[in-house]
C-alpha cells in the first residue's frame, strides 16, 4: 500500500474575500483595474500622496498625468519644480504604475488614448461646469468618476505662502 504525504504550503490557498492568488502571493481585488488622475504636483507633499494613495487603493493599475510646464502656465499655474522633475517624482511612487505628460484639458481625449476605468479628482471639481460635461460624456460610455477630499491641512499654495511670508501652521498629521 502507498503512503501520500502532502506539502500543506504548496497547497494553494482559495479565499472569497475579495482576494485572488497572483504568483503565489494573495493580491486584493480592487473595484477598478485601471485608474488616472492629473495634477501638477508641483513642491510634492503628504496631500498628494494621500490622493495618489486612495486612488491606488481603488484600482491595480493607477496613470498618473503630470502637467507639463507649459500646460500649467497656460492654465494660471506656475511650478517651481520642473516637468522632468516632478515626474521623476510622482515615477518613484509606488503608487504609481506610469506617468504620462498631461499637456490638455480634455479628459474624454486622454479615456481615448488610455482606456482608464475611473478618473480619479480632487472634490473641488466636482459640480463645475468642466465636470459636468465630463461627468456626461464617461457615463455615456462607462467611466467612473471619484472625487476625493483634498487634505485641509496642507497644500501647494500653503508652501508657497510659508516660503513667502513665513507663515504656516500645520499642527496635527496630514494623514487624512
Amino acid at each position: 500500500m502507498k503512503s501520500y504525504f502532502f506539502n500543506l504550503q504548496s497547497i494553494p490557498l482559495i479565499s472569497y474575500h475579495n482576494d485572488i492568488l497572483e504568483m503565489g502571493r494573495v493580491k486584493q481585488i480592487k473595484k477598478y483595474n485601471v485608474g488616472y488622475t492629473t495634477g501638477v504636483f508641483d513642491l510634492f507633499h503628504i496631500g498628494h500622496l494621500n490622493l495618489l494613495e486612495r486612488c491606488k487603493e481603488q484600482c491595480n493599475h493607477l496613470i498618473v498625468a503630470v502637467c507639463t510646464d507649459e500646460y500649467a502656465h497656460e492654465s494660471g499655474k506656475h511650478p517651481i519644480i520642473s516637468y522632468e522633475d516632478r515626474a521623476r517624482i510622482i515615477a518613484a511612487l509606488k503608487c504609481v504604475n506610469k506617468v504620462i505628460p498631461m499637456t490638455y484639458t480634455d479628459k474624454l481625449k486622454a479615456w481615448q488614448e488610455n482606456k482608464f476605468d475611473v478618473l480619479f479628482s480632487g472634490d473641488d471639481w466636482k459640480g463645475s461646469q468642466r465636470y459636468a460635461e465630463t461627468e456626461r460624456q464617461f457615463k455615456e460610455i462607462g467611466v467612473d468618476i471619484v472625487y476625493f477630499p483634498y487634505t485641509k491641512t496642507v497644500s501647494t499654495t500653503m508652501i508657497r505662502n510659508k516660503l513667502r511670508y513665513g507663515r504656516l501652521t500645520v499642527t496635527k498629521s496630514a494623514k487624512s
